[in-house]
């Protein structure tokens, strides 16, 4: 469950640093200045990278969980639909929910069962 979205978010950053046209389009869209976008890549990759390590992964999920709002923020301040909107909420979701699943100390901190 956490690698689909720790492999969305590894081809999103890695695009923010190749820059390819269309990513510096879509940026651009959102309200972005070009210049951002190498900043944007880094600390994308920065964050995944504290995710992927077990011993920070919460840290990590926090991070992303972050960065996620402020692409929900993003979306819903241009006036794009609901996928676009929705599908950070979806990737934290999984970000969370593979975490909660693998890890034994935030299962034991938000049981969902008494």
């Amino acid at each position: 469950m956490s690698g689909i979205p720790i492999l969305f978010l590894l081809i999103d950053g890695v695009g923010k640093l190749v820059q390819p046209a269309p990513v510096v389009e879509a940026t651009v869209r959102l309200g972005y200045p070009e210049s951002l976008i190498l900043d944007l890549g880094i600390l994308l990759l920065g964050c995944v990278a504290v995710h992927a390590i077990p011993r920070t992964s919460v840290l990590g999920a926090i991070l992303l969980t972050g960065y996620l709002g402020g692409a929900v923020a993003t979306h819903v301040r241009v006036g794009e639909g609901l996928f676009p909107v929705f599908f950070p909420v979806i990737v934290g979701v999984l970000i969370w929910g593979g975490l909660f699943l693998r890890d034994a100390r935030l299962r034991a901190l938000l049981p969902l069962r008494s």
